[in-house]
């Protein structure tokens, strides 16, 4: 059969997806873009907040109505809005044939393949979700169930859909900690780590079938290997994967503030590929807002912290996100985060609006902060960075710097677009290169260039001529 597949979400949920397509591929079926001509059609669905969820259950009603209008015979529902709403999305949605959770990835192919028995098809059409336009609390059908434990191997079939120079690879499953505005404990279930060599076999898979930037993902990727009793897992991870060869970077992402061990940071300063990158959520600098948030540290341990990252890191880049319009938030506890973020001066930031999240511990407390409030002090919080920003740019024209080239941009197909060291992909601005040939580079290469100029938060750069 020919499988059309939708994957919406983090790059976690990205990597379940490459999992499942692996496993529909190794059974003899086709992969195909267009949702149009697919016989069987798959969305991968995240339901980390409420815009998540919206966008879940939109692709979910479009891919119902291609199945309703064109040659679709099946809809299966997988991720993490199906972890959570299973039985809801089966009753109200009558088009959707088989939902599998965040720990049921192997059963993708009896999904595409097996009727379910007493299942009708509807043709109705989809109607509006009254479970999700509802607020009471609904955790007891999800926490009823048994945890997910499963987790992906060296040797379980995958579908890579980034592009072929760069991959991520997702060194452990689950989270233990219990922050008052997560659901992804119960979502993922508990921490659980990869073993090392299953991650190097991994890595030299994928490094010789030409992937030059390898991005570590998980919950709390510091976390690794304490959950196994193994002392200074990361760093020794960190060391092997550096003798790859082919690989060029090793970028981390979800680094927790408690979990950046100084053996980490010596790996991340004496490897030559491992990026000089802190990928760190700090949620808040407010003492009082962390506490309610269920979160480690105050603003003093976070500048402690910072100031131990760029002392044993020289030149590392420095990425956080920010929660406004917590619960209780006052503006003086705003006020200590705009101080926070003007101080300490962070290479790229991303700040979200609280989103009262039902199952979540702070769902019990009143969402006191009103949504106007909400968006206005996080276009204050990106309006101080942008002025960082641009004042840190005009520092950077005249340098050389190293470019790893993406492709074309999406902007224009003349235009060439790539990244630096200090910029992961999807999350962090760009580089445009400028006064060159298009065709004269390919996705993955890694080319000097001079920075010429800036463009909002991008930057723009001429290839030097050797």
């Amino acid at each position: 059969m020919k499988v059309g597949f939708v994957s919406l979400g983090c790059p976690k949920n990205l990597v379940d997806g490459e999992v499942m397509l692996g496993y529909a591929q190794q059974a003899g079926h086709e992969i195909t873009s267009d949702s149009a001509d697919a016989d069987v059609l798959v969305v991968n669905t995240c339901a980390f907040i409420d815009r998540a969820k919206q966008e879940s259950i939109d692709a979910i009603l479009e891919m119902a109505q291609q199945k309703r209008d064109g040659k679709c015979s099946r809809l299966v529902v997988t991720g993490c809005l199906a972890e959570r709403y299973r039985d809801e999305l089966k009753r109200e949605i009558p088009e959707i044939d088989a939902v599998l959770g965040t720990g049921e990835l192997p059963q993708i192919v009896g999904a595409l393949e097996s009727p379910i028995e007493g299942r009708e098809s509807s043709t109705g059409g989809a109607q509006p979700l009254t479970f999700f336009k509802q607020r009471g609390p609904r955790t007891a059908n999800v926490e009823a169930r048994t945890a997910p434990t499963y987790l992906y191997g060296a040797d379980t079939p995958r579908v890579q859909t980034t592009p072929r120079h760069f991959a991520y690879v997702k060194i452990a499953e689950g989270c233990d900690y219990t922050c008052a505005f997560c659901i992804i404990p119960t979502l993922r279930g508990e921490y659980r780590s990869r073993t090392r060599e299953s991650i190097v076999t991994e890595a030299r898979a994928l490094a010789a079938r030409g992937v030059k930037e390898l991005l570590l993902i998980s919950q709390d990727t510091t976390f690794y290997g304490i959950d196994r009793q193994e002392r200074g897992a990361l760093a020794k991870l960190l060391r092997e994967l550096n003798a790859i060869d082919g690989l060029e970077w090793i970028r981390l992402l979800y680094l927790y503030p408690t979990t950046i061990t100084d053996d980490v940071l010596a790996a991340m300063a004496e490897c030559e590929k491992v990026c000089r990158y802190i990928d760190l959520p700090l949620q808040h600098a407010s003492a009082g807002v962390l506490k309610r948030m269920r979160r480690p540290g105050n603003r003093r341990t976070y500048d402690a912290l910072l100031a131990r990252i760029r002392e044993r890191v020289p030149g590392v880049t420095l990425r956080t996100t920010f929660i406004v319009g917590f619960p209780g938030e006052t503006e003086e506890e705003f006020g200590e985060l705009e101080s926070f973020v003007r101080e300490t001066g962070f290479d790229h930031i991303g700040v979200f609006t609280y989103s009262h999240e039902e199952g979540t511990r702070a769902h019990a407390v009143r969402d006191d902060v009103r949504a106007a409030v909400k968006r206005k002090r996080r276009d204050r919080i990106m309006s101080l960075q942008q002025a960082i920003v641009a004042a840190r740019q005009q520092e950077r024209i005249g340098s050389e710097v190293r470019v790893l080239v993406d492709g074309p941009s999406a902007e224009h197909e003349l235009v060439l677009q790539g990244r630096l060291e200090g910029q992961a992909p999807d999350i962090d601005p760009v580089v445009y290169l400028t006064d060159c040939d298009p065709t004269a580079y390919e996705r993955g290469d890694l080319i000097r260039a001079t920075i010429v100029g800036a463009q909002g938060y991008d930057l723009l750069a001429s290839p030097c001529i050797l």
